[in-house]
């Protein structure tokens, strides 16, 4: 039988060279690099040769006239235009059947929830440049080594530039050769993972990411998830225009069968419940002993071991993926998760991933909040559902306004963590109750006081059920007396003035909100309080001042509230990007202080308080020179009875403009 040259840049190229070894066509694979070498490798088919190296348009001619090959598949990356030219050229010149397999089209970037606000997309490099000229901050280039003279060489400071590449010798050396330091050249093997890309923007403070349009499996919708997640704002160059055939349209020209196509292959995601054979349900089971692959963490995958089924310990979702491409042998597959795919589960990251790649089912398990109320003859429907896996939430605020709680926790040190907060925080006399193993024949529910949890060791998966005990009415309504706030001789934002400021910010439930100048922290105590899945930063420089917000913030519950000690607008640079930031005092340096914020955010709402004329002339002079969807000056005269004998005498306070300014 006649053999299939392929030159193979993408996923789907390797994935074409599986399918067609698969149907019995021998295939010689070109592939440009040592890390293409080694994921073709992988496969054990003897149908596969693997050539490794870049070919000069005479080398591809050499090539092309050293066997009769059925048919040439150019299956390279499509920002590889000019390898593609000299294939087709090649091709022509020696007169062999040329087919370009288009990439499937992959709109996640353009559809997302990260376009707007945070993603720009260009046609080139060189406007890249220009947008990248105009930006600030540091800039993580994630387009490969190609075309990075053009960003050195146009680029005005080059110090900002943060470049990952392969970790080759001759593409290290490059980068030398054009002036990058060693802490600017980031040696890794992709794909990356969400977590890692947010890892790296972090640990080199980027302001501005650099990627190309690539599908899925090219990691990114990864880069997008980190960019988001962290604020930083993201250039995608476009993929050029080409004209070619489909991976099935191909495979047509073979003579292979289109449901052997690798869309055909389905993937469940499955919840399997607490973990024991017994809370799994029947659907779940059922779609274990159909499946040819089982994905999931090791506890899950030893509860099913009976069906002596291919496992792999993964549970990652670009793990999952890259498996799911190199194997094209299995195609009934089944992902297990812990509890069930809708509660604090890998379901959502993993569903974005493989929708519309493969045929996706998503089965139901029981959750753990489900089956510990049971346990306890409880009614779960109006318990809060909070997770401390992984991440943080505001438990603190949650039980103190609902006088309940379900926790999912990380183990024996969450439990102590939590424990320690909840007396930290004023709830010495709160019931936990804390299910230990639930399901297996380990399974333990222990009652007490935060106190009989301080050295909890039990290892291993533990939820918690957190109850107030009496409840005492809280006010929902932001408006805090003065009086219920730790003062001492440090200023602070009247009770009438921080309604209407408070009122003017706005607020969302997740809002980042900077409290400038916090002095007590009356105006952050209030935000933590509105904004209870929110994060607040109280920023201040006074010793003084920063001792009465911790006891401010103890006092009213205000967990969510961090204490940042510093001067802005330096103390600033090393937070969360905000969509909300309250002035209370400046120092005199209102205008760095604005201009830090708006580089965070531009869209970030500003109030400011403002006494003095002069400081009210800045602020004038900033929106004339600025242009706002939203600007607002307040002015508040407020008298408050203070009794003289038998009479109440009028005092009035000093008059505060309420200024409130968004791009």
């Amino acid at each position: 039988m006649q053999e299939v040259l392929v030159f193979a840049g993408t996923s789907e190229g390797r994935n074409l060279a599986r399918q067609l070894a698969q149907n019995e066509i021998p295939v010689t694979v070109c592939v440009a690099t040592e890390y293409g070498r080694e994921v073709l490798e992988e496969e054990t088919d003897s149908r596969i040769q693997v050539r490794m190296g870049r070919l000069t348009k005479t080398q591809m001619e050499e090539l092309l006239l050293s066997k009769s090959w059925w048919a040439v598949v150019d299956a390279t990356h499509p920002f590889a235009v000019e390898v593609s030219k000299n294939i087709a050229q090649a091709c022509e010149k020696q007169e062999k059947k040329y087919l370009r397999l288009l990439r499937e089209d992959d709109s996640f970037g353009r559809t997302s929830k990260y376009r707007e606000g945070t993603v720009v997309y260009v046609e080139s490099v060189l406007e890249a440049v220009k947008y990248l000229n105009q930006s600030q901050g540091n800039i993580l280039l994630t387009t490969g080594s190609k075309d990075l003279p053009l960003y050195v060489q146009g680029i005005q400071d080059i110090s900002r530039l943060y470049v990952r590449i392969l970790p080759n010798g001759p593409e290290v050396e490059n980068c030398h050769n054009l002036g990058l330091k060693g802490r600017q050249i980031i040696c890794m093997q992709g794909p990356f993972s969400t977590a890692l890309n947010v890892a790296l923007l972090e640990e080199f403070q980027v302001s501005v990411l650099v990627t190309k349009e690539t599908a899925s499996a090219g990691g990114f919708p990864q880069k997008l998830e980190a960019a988001a997640q962290t604020g930083v704002q993201t250039i995608v160059i476009r993929r050029p225009k080409e004209e070619g055939v489909s991976l099935e349209e191909i495979l047509g020209y073979f003579g292979v069968k289109k449901e052997k196509s690798i869309g055909q292959r389905k993937i469940t995601l499955a919840g399997i419940g607490m973990g024991a054979l017994s809370s799994m349900t029947r659907e779940v089971y059922e779609e274990c002993q159909k499946a040819d692959l089982i994905f999931g963490a090791a506890r899950m995958l030893d509860t099913i071991k009976e069906l002596a089924k291919p496992m792999q310990n993964l549970y990652q979702s670009q793990e999952i993926l890259d498996y799911v491409e190199t194997h094209p042998q299995y195609q009934n597959i089944v992902v297990l998760l812990s509890g069930d795919v809708g509660f604090y589960s890998g379901a959502k990251k993993l569903q974005e991933t493989l929708e519309g790649v493969y045929s996706l089912r998503i089965l139901c398990g029981v959750p753990s909040v489900v089956y510990f109320a049971s346990r306890l003859k409880m009614a779960w429907e109006d318990l809060p559902l909070l997770s401390l896996h992984g991440r943080k939430q505001n438990v603190i605020g949650v039980l103190d306004h609902y006088g309940k709680a379900f926790v999912l926790t990380d183990g024996a040190q969450g439990i102590r963590n939590l424990s320690q907060e909840l007396l930290e925080y004023g709830f010495s006399q709160a019931s936990m109750y804390v299910g230990y193993q639930l399901s297996y024949p380990q399974e333990e529910i222990i009652q007490g006081k935060p106190k009989d949890f301080l050295e909890y060791d039990r290892q291993g998966p533990s939820s918690v059920i957190l109850l107030k005990g009496q409840r005492q009415e809280r006010i929902v309504t932001h408006g805090i007396p003065d009086r219920e706030f730790i003062r001492g001789k440090t200023p602070m934002t009247k009770e009438e003035v921080r309604c209407i400021s408070l009122s003017k910010l706005e607020l969302s439930a997740n809002a980042v909100i900077y409290d400038i100048g916090a002095g007590t922290g009356s105006i952050a105590v209030e935000c933590a309080r509105q904004s209870i899945t929110g994060s607040v930063y109280a920023i201040e420089q006074n010793e003084q001042a920063l001792e009465l917000l911790k006891e401010n913030q103890r006092k009213h519950r205000a967990w969510n509230l961090e204490i940042v000690a510093g001067q802005a607008p330096e103390a600033l640079e090393g937070l969360p990007v905000p969509t909300h930031a309250f002035i209370g005092g400046s120092g005199g340096r209102l205008l760095e202080i604005v201009e830090v914020l708006w580089r965070k955010n531009p869209s970030v709402r500003l109030v400011i308080n403002v006494i003095s004329l002069e400081t009210l002339r800045e602020v004038m002079e900033l929106m004339d020179d600025e242009i706002f969807s939203h600007k607002d000056i307040v002015q508040i005269s407020v008298a408050k009875a203070r009794e003289l004998g038998r009479h109440p005498l009028m005092m009035g306070q000093n008059p505060v403009y309420v200024i409130t300014l968004q791009k």
